[in-house]
């Protein structure tokens, strides 16, 4: 058993972080005030190879299996998980229609999707359909001139401001065998969009409803084939939960690194408080919860990698256990910055703020342990 990262992901790794902290972590802050991430910023992303991560190189993607995808995430993540977090958006996507798009659809869509030139939002989730996603209401009726969309996208990183979106939508019966993944682009007929969103974290991603009002797309932007659009969707579920786990893993590590640096130069009764034994104490064990959580995530990774049995329980595990520790070691880094962890300027409670929403997305913590449950109860069932 081989621990150790071959040294293609070892450099994959330290690209990632170095061009976070010459292009995204100075201006992190900046992008949260805005509310946005500058458009320009995404083929910079893209000429790295990091718009098709694991897109196939004979598909002009970089051909990256699951585990460095985590290292991207977590490389990055160390800059801006909100930054992080909405390019594994993207990525999913990308994926989805390598895989699953006819060949017109990919010779029109992976291109620019590759390139980032077209960024693209995913949309699932609804106002009355969460953790419930096979309850969806969005409609798509097939006409002469293509399929018309109605229904209302809620909690849609990018809403207003991606370029194309892949959307989740009923075409037959109830159930989840009634959906269908369409792509519609920006500007077309019946898009609009609601309110901006004002979050907790993530607050450099645009967020708002996509709302589709008898919206016309295509019959050759159909992504695959009609009703097996969630059976797509759930495919990606995964390697989505590796990801965030991963931006919730550097980004609670960014905040130990900077906890160290500042508690070495904080003075306190004539030393610094990285010389009380009881603050060493948090500092060890914060070092403990994440080198834990990275061995955990990258075994899950390893595992989907390699087509294991298990690898949705594992990665349901990984999931819960690093989103809950990557937020638990923020909040403790925040409160041994003092009153300075709450103010913006040292950047500590932002990443608190980014990372409460991972135990929410890509499946919620409470679904991570039901799948969990559901994989040992019948594990004992079949013995």
């Amino acid at each position: 058993m081989d621990f150790a990262l071959s040294e293609e992901s070892q450099a994959v790794f330290e690209m990632v972080v170095s061009f976070g902290s010459e292009e995204i972590a100075p201006h992190a802050l900046a992008w949260e005030k805005d509310g946005t991430i500058p458009k320009d910023l995404w083929p910079k992303v893209a000429a790295l190879g990091l718009g098709g991560i694991y897109v196939s190189e004979d598909a002009g993607g970089s051909g990256l299996n699951r585990l460095d995808a985590t290292l991207v995430f977590e490389a990055m993540s160390m800059s801006c998980p909100s930054v992080a977090a909405f390019l594994s958006i993207h990525n999913m996507c990308a994926k989805m229609i390598e895989t699953y798009g006819s060949d017109d659809l990919r010779a029109r869509h992976l291109p620019p999707a590759l390139s980032m030139e077209r960024v693209f939002s995913y949309c699932l989730t609804e106002p009355g359909s969460g953790s419930d996603a096979a309850a969806l209401k969005t409609k798509a009726l097939r006409t002469n001139e293509g399929y018309r969309l109605t229904g209302t996208k809620a909690f849609i990183s990018g809403g207003g401001y991606s370029d194309a979106y892949i959307i989740l939508s009923r075409t037959g019966a109830e159930g989840p065998k009634g959906i269908s993944a369409l792509i519609v682009e920006d500007g077309s007929e019946g898009l609009s969009f609601g309110g901006l969103e004002d979050k907790m974290g993530w607050r450099s991603q645009p967020t708002r409803q996509v709302q589709l009002d008898n919206c016309l797309t295509s019959h050759d932007n159909l992504l695959g084939e009609e009703g097996r659009g969630f059976s797509y969707a759930m495919a990606g579920l995964d390697g989505g939960r590796l990801n965030i786990a991963a931006c919730s893993l550097g980004a609670a590590q960014q905040a130990l690194t900077r906890t160290r640096a500042y508690m070495a130069e904080r003075q306190a009764f004539g030393q610094s408080i990285d010389q009380f034994q009881a603050l060493q104490f948090r500092l060890a064990d914060m070092e403990i919860e994440l080198q834990a959580a990275r061995v955990f995530l990258r075994q899950a990774a390893w595992m989907l990698d390699t087509g294991h049995t298990e690898a949705t329980k594992h990665c349901a595990m990984a999931k819960k256990f690093v989103t809950e520790i990557g937020s638990k070691v923020a909040d403790n880094c925040l409160q041994l910055h003092g009153g300075y962890g709450y103010l913006a300027d040292y950047g500590i409670e932002k990443l608190v703020r980014d990372l409460r929403v991972h135990q929410i997305l890509e499946g919620t913590n409470e679904i991570m342990r039901l799948i969990v449950a559901r994989h040992l109860l019948e594990k004992a069932a079949r013995n």
